[in-house]
């Protein structure tokens, strides 16, 4: 049984384990992101999160307290279940998890349990988050999981927000790198077909999109890439390792008003990076989780 939503969901943010905050912040930065004020979740773990003027963001994730951390996943905390799972198999740093916009997460977790993809209960919660102003909000939270169990590295969940952040947030929208949203998230597997549909009941996409190494499933507000290896060299020159069959995040293209402030900025700061025709490439490096590629709207 695959069920659908009315329409495809919105890429909302995307998850990367990184081995602190504080590093996460420094290497940000650098990068030329706004990076907002540090928060903490209830169960463990703390973010410092990237907003985009078109409504999407990055979460660097961090592990506050391990004993928290412990506790929440052996009472079935799944977000952090398989944040401490990652960890183990990946290492501190990399692309974790894709959230996907909803308004109704029991939906979607009903959908997930009768498809077989459930990774496991809903989950809600609230966190504080800080404003530049110094105003101080509260957002809460439900989320359902999926999960593939032939791909232990990434799962996707959809995000229903009771009560959201404040709307006036251009200040942390703003980033000098000229930064103003996420137009595609980058999925690496050696088999990316068997992984399309699993993609698609989480964006509520049913239109696959071909392509010469793989395919593209359209969140309404970025494409989800399942690529090869060599489509992932291709494109981002980013080798990978084709032995594991599983899929997992590799990269995030940002889109950008003009690369050439983008490039400057980063030469400034001395990041390394390499030009590959219309786009910026950061290979992944401690506090970033993935590669990251800059890019004009086409």
């Amino acid at each position: 049984m695959i069920a659908h939503s009315a329409k495809p969901h919105p890429l909302d943010h995307v998850v990367l384990p990184v081995v602190n905050i504080d590093l996460a912040r420094e290497r940000l930065g650098k990068l030329g992101f706004t990076v907002a004020a540090d928060a903490r979740h209830p169960f463990g773990t703390e973010n410092a999160c990237v907003f985009f003027a078109d409504k999407t963001y990055i979460e660097p994730l961090g592990v506050a307290s391990v004993e928290e951390s412990e506790t929440a996943a052996r009472q079935g905390n799944v977000f952090i279940a398989r944040n401490r799972a990652f960890r183990f198999r990946c290492g501190e740093e990399g692309l974790s998890a894709l959230a996907f916009l909803t308004e109704d997460a029991g939906f979607d977790h009903r959908r997930f349990v009768g498809n077989g993809v459930s990774a496991g209960e809903m989950l809600q919660f609230s966190r504080p988050m800080r404003m530049p102003d110094g105003s101080e909000s509260v957002g809460s939270f439900k989320l359902a999981f999926s999960g593939d169990l032939r791909a232990p590295d990434l799962f996707l969940f959809t995000c229903q927000r009771i009560n959201s952040f404040p709307a006036g947030r251009a200040a942390l929208e703003t980033h000098a790198n000229g930064v103003t949203g996420i137009a595609e998230i980058a999925l690496c597997s050696p088999e990316p077909a068997a992984f399309a549909a699993f993609v698609g009941l989480a964006v509520g996409q049913t239109v696959v999109e071909k392509t010469g190494f793989g395919m593209k499933i359209a969140a309404s507000n970025a494409k989800i890439s399942l690529m090869t290896p060599e489509g992932l060299e291709a494109y981002f020159e980013l080798v990978v390792s084709a032995a594991d069959r599983g899929l997992r995040g590799q990269a995030i293209l940002f889109t950008v008003t003009d690369l050439a402030v983008t490039e400057a900025h980063l030469a400034a700061n001395g990041v390394t990076y390499t030009r590959k025709n219309n786009r910026i490439l950061v290979k992944p490096t401690p506090g970033q989780g993935a590669l990251f590629a800059f890019e004009e709207p086409r």
